[in-house]
């Protein structure tokens, strides 16, 4: 199935890249959330015509990104969650109560935006996480975990 894309797409291409991809993956994920158009001799030439505004909506998202990353850099959260013996949690903080810290300390951040590559964490201590805003945004949060009294 050969599409157009109308995002820049991680490990797929930028936007206005012809590609070609699986049909599940063009139909079931693509398609529906709006990131990429069949590539017909027609949508080709609609494409072409709104080249420059869908451009310039990309460019409006990349900025609103930077100004969201410029004010998180300055964020550290603290979450409080209940400890066993030797540091460890009962159960794990993930991306849910990340985010919802995030919201507490007047930052809104989605669930999706935290990413966890080791996993939830399930330790006292600090932490770094990655918070993907945009796909050429990513920044590092501290994480502070403590034992709730």
């Amino acid at each position: 199935m050969e599409l157009i894309l109308l995002k820049k797409i991680a490990n797929l291409g930028n936007l206005g890249d012809r590609v070609k991809v699986r049909s599940g993956y063009g139909r079931n994920f693509l398609l529906p959330g709006g990131m990429a158009t069949l590539a017909t001799p027609a949508n080709v030439a609609k494409f072409e015509a709104r080249k420059a505004e869908i451009e310039a909506a990309a460019t409006v998202e990349l900025n609103a990104a930077q100004a969201r990353a410029a004010a998180l850099r300055e964020l550290r959260v603290t979450i409080a969650a209940k400890v066993g013996s030797e540091g460890r949690l009962f159960g794990s903080v993930g991306t849910t109560d990340i985010a919802e810290a995030c919201v507490r300390a007047g930052q809104p951040v989605e669930r999706a935006e935290v990413r966890l590559p080791q996993g939830p964490l399930r330790a006292v201590g600090d932490h770094v996480v990655t918070l993907h805003l945009h796909s050429d945004v990513e920044i590092e949060l501290p994480v502070v975990i403590i034992a709730e009294e």
